[in-house]
């Protein structure tokens, strides 16, 4: 799961749903980097974005992937008791 910060900054112009964020992955898997006018293309495809807030969104996304991949992410500190018998 994403972390707070790396979560906040794709909402920060607005939230997106989880239909959205599904639009938007088949989106970007349909028009590739090089598609002439693809944040357009993109943006139909979503109901309720703009090719603007498509393009940062993938923005975002893409700081949080060179995050991850240089070990910038901290690993979350789950509790040693695991799962199975702990009372929450």
């Amino acid at each position: 799961m994403a972390s707070s910060s790396m979560t906040s900054s794709r909402s920060s112009s607005s939230s997106w749903t989880a239909k959205q964020n599904k639009q938007f992955e088949e989106g970007v898997a349909m028009y590739d980097k090089d598609t002439p006018d693809r944040w357009q293309k993109i943006a139909r495809g979503v109901s309720g974005k703009s090719a603007g807030e498509v393009r940062k969104y993938y923005e975002a996304l893409e700081k949080d992937i060179m995050k991850i991949e240089n070990d910038q992410v901290p690993i979350p500190n789950y509790n040693s008791r695991g799962y199975g018998g702990s009372r929450f």
